[in-house]
C-alpha cells in the first residue's frame, strides 16, 4: 500500500512532511468552520476533501514507515515512534468524520435558510441548529482537532529523536562554523 521509496530514499522520510501539514491545516480549518460558520460557506467541498486527503495520507505514510522498521536496528525510541504512530489514525478518522458531519449540517442549514427566505411550501418549518447542539459542535471539533496536532507533534517528536539522537555533534566537526 503506496510506496517505500522515493528516490533511493525511504518513503516515510518524505511522506511524513505530508501528514505534518495536512494534520493541522484540516484541524484548523474544522475549527475555522465551526467556530464560524461563514467559513463552512467559504471553503464549502474543500473541508472534507482535504480531510480526506488527510485521512488516506496517514495509513500510506504509517505503511512506509513499517517497512522502513524492519530495516533500520530496533532501540527504545524506534519503537517508542513506532507505537505512537500507530495511535494517529483514530483521531485522523475522527477529524475526518467531524469534518464530514459540520460541511454537511452547514450545508443543509444554508439551503434551509434559503428556502426560509423564499418560502417553499412544505419547507419552511426547517428549524436552524439550536445553540447546545452548536456549542457541542464547536466542542467535538476542538477536541479532536487538538488531539490530531498533539499526537502529531508526539510522534515527530518521537521519530526525531530516534532519527537524530546521538547522531550529530554539538561542536563543529569540520573547520566550517568557527
Amino acid at each position: 500500500m503506496g510506496p517505500t521509496l522515493i528516490n533511493g530514499l525511504p518513503a516515510h522520510v518524505l511522506l511524513v512532511h505530508f501528514v505534518v501539514v495536512l494534520v493541522p491545516l484540516t484541524a484548523l480549518a474544522l475549527v475555522a468552520a465551526t467556530v464560524w460558520t461563514t467559513w463552512i460557506r467559504r471553503l464549502g467541498v474543500v473541508l472534507p476533501l482535504l480531510a480526506l486527503v488527510t485521512l488516506i495520507s496517514v495509513p500510506i505514510t504509517t505503511n512506509a514507515g513499517e517497512w522502513l522498521e524492519k530495516r533500520i536496528p530496533s532501540d527504545s525510541l524506534v519503537r517508542k515512534h513506532t507505537d505512537l504512530g500507530d495511535t494517529l489514525l483514530p483521531w485522523v478518522v475522527a477529524l475526518f468524520v467531524v469534518a464530514v458531519a459540520v460541511w454537511w449540517f452547514g450545508r443543509r442549514a444554508m439551503a434551509r435558510s434559503s428556502v426560509n427566505t423564499h418560502t417553499r411550501a412544505g419547507l419552511s418549518g426547517a428549524v436552524p441548529l439550536t445553540m447546545p447542539v452548536r456549542v457541542a459542535a464547536i466542542v467535538l471539533a476542538v477536541v479532536v482537532a487538538a488531539g490530531s496536532v498533539v499526537q502529531v507533534y508526539r510522534i515527530g517528536d518521537s521519530g526525531a529523536k530516534s532519527s537524530w539522537e546521538g547522531g550529530f555533534s554539538t561542536t563543529p566537526v569540520s573547520g566550517k562554523g568557527r
